[in-house]
């Protein structure tokens, strides 16, 4: 099956979206902010952006979720079928198929109660999937705004331990941490800032944005969340939101201390899913072969991560051949880019 297609990545903060030509090509990679936990009309308005971006024609669409998971539904059942409900009346149903992990895809039709656990926050799975087509030997990490997912490849199979987030959290391939929309408070409860180590306050005073903003990684295009106090996404508003952190008052003139304390708060983020990746690494029986696919809008924490362990690294973009180009680009929205390579039936 060859078609023009559009896979669909819903999540709770995001809407992404990847736009395939009849031969595979990628001809746009969108990303729309939507905060789902104030109610299902930001779905909604998310997904008429992108429509309205996007050249009017036939397309298949393929939606992955993990939006689901937001705290305006009362189940993750409730919300993987508002969610199904909310794309089918943007999209056509005749032209719409939903991802369900190791089910595969089924039509909205199909879908029965049963499926909806199989559907949600299965996102992950396609992505890992498309990488095992093509790297036979390999680390999947994909550092996002919120979350870490780290799967383990091998003989191009997916060498998944756990499938739901409950089990995946148990397992170590789900890390719920990102360098945007991430509390400082849930990084780090020490550091050592002036000289001195020290205490900081569980307050939700800064993200892992304003770390990264001031460390210089994060792109504006992937700065789409709102900050802790509402206020401006500028260097200096970051490092007082960080200077919060410690109770120390802020002045212009500690401008070196407010830069490396956030390399400090990069480097205990980075520990954690090092960690993370070498409980997944001595899992696998051909270590010396792995390469780290790295994805998401944090995979400059993985291809630094690789090179500390000596490992090649890749993008993922990279091991289809596909160029990236735009601000938001392939590697940036995985899931959206690997549903619409599956359905489409281009790998």
């Amino acid at each position: 099956m060859h078609t023009k297609i559009i896979g669909w990545d819903i999540g709770g903060a995001h809407v992404k979206a990847a736009l395939l030509d009849e031969n595979g090509q990628i001809l746009q990679v969108l990303q729309q902010p939507c905060p789902l936990w104030k109610g299902i009309e930001h779905l909604h308005q998310a997904m008429a952006v992108i429509l309205q971006t996007i050249p009017t024609g036939q397309y298949l669409h393929a939606v992955t979720m993990t939006g689901e998971l937001v705290d305006c539904f009362a189940s993750r059942e409730q919300g993987v079928q508002a969610i199904i409900q909310a794309v089918h009346q943007q999209l056509n149903a005749q032209d719409l198929t939903i991802y369900a992990g190791r089910r595969g895809f089924l039509s909205p039709a199909d879908i029965t109660a049963n499926e909806y656990m199989n559907i949600a926050s299965a996102n992950w799975l396609a992505s890992a999937d498309l990488a095992a087509k093509q790297q036979a030997f390999g680390l999947f990490v994909d550092v996002g705004s919120t979350t870490t997912d780290i799967l383990l490849l091998e003989d191009h199979q997916v060498q998944a331990q756990g499938y739901s987030d409950y089990q995946r959290l148990v397992s170590g391939e789900l890390l719920y941490t990102g360098i945007v929309r991430t509390a400082v408070m849930a990084i780090a409860q020490r550091a050592i800032f002036n000289g001195q180590e020290m205490g900081l306050m569980a307050e939700y005073f800064a993200t892992m944005a304003d770390v990264y903003r001031l460390t210089g990684d994060l792109q504006e295009a992937h700065d789409q969340a709102d900050t802790a106090d509402g206020g401006e996404k500028t260097a200096k508003a970051s490092a007082i939101r960080l200077s919060r952190m410690t109770g120390y008052e802020f002045a212009d003139s500690d401008w070196s201390l407010w830069q490396d304390f956030a390399q400090q708060l990069k480097q205990q983020q980075k520990q954690l899913m090092t960690n993370a990746c070498l409980q997944q690494i001595q899992r696998s029986q051909q270590s010396d072969q792995l390469v780290v696919v790295g994805a998401g809008v944090g995979r400059f924490l993985v291809k630094q991560i690789a090179a500390e362990q000596g490992l090649q690294y890749q993008d993922f973009a990279e091991i289809f051949q596909q160029t990236t180009q735009g601000e938001i680009d392939a590697n940036d929205c995985a899931p959206a880019v690997a549903v619409a390579y599956l359905a489409g039936g281009f790998c």
